[in-house]
């Protein structure tokens, strides 16, 4: 299951009930001799009620504290029987929130840090550097500053274009940066041959992975004209 700051309480019970077979009167759970694993992205991305409270999330803590929870149609008590609960989720900020320690501490927590800029530009070098080896000196040469360019875009389209509860879908991370070099490493030694040829495709993969993914024309004229300025440093004005 993805969780989003619309998802309700009653739309994350039916869909986990619909998965569990009936095992006998008032006991469910996926069929004899198996396990069932539940999948939760985005943990703490629902809205928060009056008073603080997540109802996807309460419901989830639910059956970890008592193994189950009430039938809505007959108010009758449903134990869960061989469910395991794993989740994912992103540092708070943006659209995400921190969730209750209640929830939390009925999991084993792994974090990770993010990869310094140091070691991103270094592994797409590599790849830059392989593929356009065949392509024209001043292409060549040009590698280093699109590189750059690239993950100066990503750090401000993550830093500025935050997720809200109306732009969830507003999470960029490294694999925004690969499909970025993914559609420059699909280029052609024949068609690009000068700088510029290189910039108009940088322009359009920036467009393909960033901007086709924003949904107001502020946030759209925000990413363009962020574009357009790094062609500055390439002496073009367009």
């Amino acid at each position: 299951m993805v969780f989003s700051a619309q998802t309700g309480c009653n739309q994350t019970q039916d869909t986990i009930d619909a998965k569990l077979d009936k095992l006998r009167k008032g006991v469910y759970g996926p069929p004899i001799g198996k396990k069932c694993i539940i999948f939760v992205d985005d943990l703490n991305m629902p809205k928060k009620e009056e008073y603080g409270a997540q109802p996807p999330i309460e419901l989830i803590r639910q059956y970890l504290d008592h193994k189950g929870w009430y039938n809505r149609k007959d108010l009758q008590w449903i134990k869960l029987e061989r469910l395991i609960v794993l989740a994912a989720m992103g540092p708070p900020g943006g659209g995400r929130t921190f969730i209750t320690g209640r929830l939390v501490r009925h999991f084993n927590v792994i974090a990770y840090t993010d990869l310094d800029q140091e070691t991103i530009s270094l592994i797409f070098t590599q790849l830059m550097g392989n593929f356009y080896r065949r392509f024209t000196e001043p292409v060549r040469n040009a590698e280093p500053q699109i590189i750059q360019s690239v993950l100066r875009v990503y750090d401000k389209v993550r830093e500025e274009l935050l997720p809200t509860p109306s732009k969830s879908h507003y999470t960029f991370n490294l694999r925004d940066i690969w499909r970025v070099f993914q559609g420059m490493c699909s280029a052609s030694a024949k068609q690009v041959l000068e700088v510029k040829d290189l910039l108009r495709l940088w322009y359009h993969e920036n467009m393909r992975v960033f901007h086709d993914r924003l949904t107001t024309d502020e946030d759209r004229s925000y990413l363009v004209t962020m574009l357009i300025s790094f062609f500055k440093d390439f002496g073009y004005e367009k």
